[in-house]
């Protein structure tokens, strides 16, 4: 998909979950998770998925840049959007200025 083409343009890993829906799976999944360990609750299911797809092109960037090679079908490409979106949901909650609140 457009996802997997632009990853590989940087040369980094080939990301292939399958098609269109898998990516969308892919990026509930890591969005999902990313927020939920980095702000301790979702975005939603819109806001995770756009959260995980920008991730997987995060994690396939910072993939490129370790020089890590090969071909991740969908669980890797589950691991490689979660740590891109770990990134982005961090960064996005350094840019917001709000502090985090215990429960």
């Amino acid at each position: 998909m457009i996802i997997a083409y632009i990853i590989s343009m940087t040369g980094g890993p080939t990301l292939f979950p399958g098609g269109l829906l898998a990516w969308l799976f892919v990026g509930l999944i890591a969005g999902f998770l990313a927020s939920a360990a980095i702000r301790g609750r979702g975005y939603g299911c819109i806001g995770n998925i756009i959260v995980g797809l920008v991730g997987a092109v995060i994690g396939g960037y910072l993939a490129s840049l370790l020089d890590i090679q090969g071909t991740f079908h969908f669980w890797g490409s589950v691991i490689i959007a979660f740590i891109g979106a770990c990134i982005l949901v961090a960064v996005l909650q350094l840019l917001s200025g709000r502090r985090r609140r215990t429960p």
